[in-house]
């Protein structure tokens, strides 16, 4: 396990796992968010991030957190050797999407090119411009993509871990700390939790 994917709805703890990940496996961590957005909010175009996701990643050795696979397609997958899917219950992805903007907004933290969250992310009736809304529209289809990708993958491509729970969480972060998570396994090549 060298060139991890990261991936899941929002607010599913994605940055959190690749942080950690990308220590335990003493890697560089890459921000899909941090290569995306400019100084206020501005959006780079498909081609700019992809050349950015191609020079972020390649060294031998990387955790990538975040999707785009609108704007990227396969391009980090096919370069990866695992992707981790984070895919807790619905319920649980909001409550960590609404408490984590109104922290950014309560503390004013910086994010990316020095965006910040302000409190209209937490107003669903703002559509696309609410973080919130974003999180509950987006989570099915979502989970929808990574589901087929992960039941399309070939034999030959990245493992795959579907992380449900704290508790899977906790287990795939110790079973790389203790270096099993690295061991090849036998049989199939997915961990379908």
């Amino acid at each position: 396990m060298r060139r991890v994917s990261v991936v899941g709805s929002s607010g599913t703890g994605k940055t959190t796992l690749a942080r950690r990940l990308a220590a335990s496996l003493g890697v560089e961590y890459v921000e899909l968010d941090g290569l995306f957005w400019g100084p206020d909010w501005s959006p780079a175009t498909a081609d700019q991030l992809r050349e950015r996701v191609r020079t972020a990643t390649a060294g031998d050795a990387w955790v990538v957190d975040g999707n785009y696979q609108s704007k990227l397609g396969t391009l980090v997958w096919e370069r990866a050797d695992t992707v981790v899917w984070l895919d807790p219950p619905r319920w649980r992805a909001m409550w960590q999407s609404v408490t984590r903007t109104a922290r950014r907004a309560a503390t004013r933290q910086e994010l990316w090119s020095g965006n910040r969250e302000t409190w209209r992310g937490l107003m669903f009736w703002r559509g696309e411009d609410s973080v919130v809304w974003w999180a509950w529209t987006s989570y099915r289809r979502t989970r929808e993509r990574y589901a087929a990708a992960m039941e399309g993958a070939p034999a030959t491509g990245p493992a795959w871990h579907r992380l449900r729970t704290r508790r899977d969480v906790a287990r795939f972060l110790g079973a790389v700390r203790d270096g099993a998570a690295a061991r090849p396994s036998p049989g199939p090549r997915r961990n379908r939790r």
